[in-house]
C-alpha cells in the first residue's frame, strides 16, 4: 500500500513488510514523525513487495520473518539478490539463535524483536544508516555466545542445530518445522549426535554438549 507519493529527497526512504497491519500503522506514524525517514509503502507480504520494490527504490526495508506466503527468511534472499544495495531491517517476536543465523547469513543487516521501544527502532534505523548492524541486547548476547562455543565440536552445523533446539525442549516434529527439514531428518542427526558423542540418550547429549560448549 502506498504511504507517500512525494518524497522529500533528504529522507531515507523506507517500505514496510508486515502482515499485521496495526504494527505496520505504528511502525509508519512513528517513522514518519521523524525528520530523517519516511514509509513509502507497507505491504503484508514479500510478493507484493518484490513487485514494486524497483519502482519505489527504498533504502531500507522493515520485515517480519512470521508471513503468509514466502517466509521472511527466503524474502531477505530475494531483496538483497535483486537489490544489494537495499538494508534490511528484521523485527519479528523470534528471537531464536537459529532465526537470528538465518536471517543474517541470507543478507539481513539488522535484527530486532517486537519488544524493541518504538524510539529504540528509530536509533536502529539511525545506525543502520551510519554503517552499524543494530541487534536487540538478547540478540546480540547470542550472536557473542555463538562465538563462544568450543571450535573443536564433532558435530557438524545442522547437527549443532538440532541438539540446541532439543536441549530447549523443542520436539521433534517443532526442530522439523523450524529448520525446514523432515522429521525422519531429525532422528538421523539425533542418530549420528549420539555416535558421535558416544552417548545413548537425548539427556546424555544434552548435557555433553553443554558441558563442552557444543552448543
Amino acid at each position: 500500500m502506498k504511504i507517500n507519493g512525494n518524497i522529500s529527497h533528504f529522507k531515507k526512504k523506507i517500505v514496510i513488510i508486515e502482515d499485521n497491519e496495526t504494527v505496520s500503522q505504528g511502525y509508519a506514524l512513528l517513522i514518519n514523525s521523524t525528520n530523517r525517514y519516511v514509509v513509502d509503502a507497507t505491504y503484508r507480504n514479500c510478493e507484493n513487495a518484490l513487485k514494486n520494490l524497483k519502482n519505489i527504490r527504498p533504502d531500507i526495508i522493515l520485515m517480519d520473518l512470521e508471513l503468509r506466503g514466502m517466509n521472511g527468511i527466503e524474502g531477505i534472499r530475494m531483496i538483497k539478490e535483486r537489490y544489494p544495495h537495499i538494508e534490511v531491517l528484521i523485527v519479528t517476536m523470534y528471537d531464536d539463535s537459529q532465526f537470528v543465523y538465518d536471517s543474517l547469513c541470507a543478507g539481513a543487516s539488522g535484527y530486532l524483536t517486537k519488544s524493541t521501544d518504538y524510539m529504540e527502532l528509530v536509533l536502529a534505523l539511525d545506525q543502520l544508516v551510519s554503517g552499524g548492524a543494530p541487534l536487540s541486547s538478547k540478540v546480540a548476547r547470542m550472536v557473542v555466545e555463538s562465538f563462544q562455543r568450543n571450535p573443536l565440536s564433532p558435530l557438524s552445523k545442522r547437527e549443532t542445530e538440532v541438539l540446541s533446539l532439543l536441549s530447549r525442549g523443542y520436539s521433534y516434529s517443532s526442530i522439523a518445522e523450524r529448520l525446514f527439514i523432515a522429521k525422519e531428518t531429525v532422528k538421523t542427526h539425533l542418530k549420528n549426535i549420539y555416535q558421535k558423542l558416544q552417548v545413548n540418550t537425548k539427556a546424555e547429549a544434552v548435557t555433553l554438549a553443554l558441558e563442552e560448549r557444543y552448543i
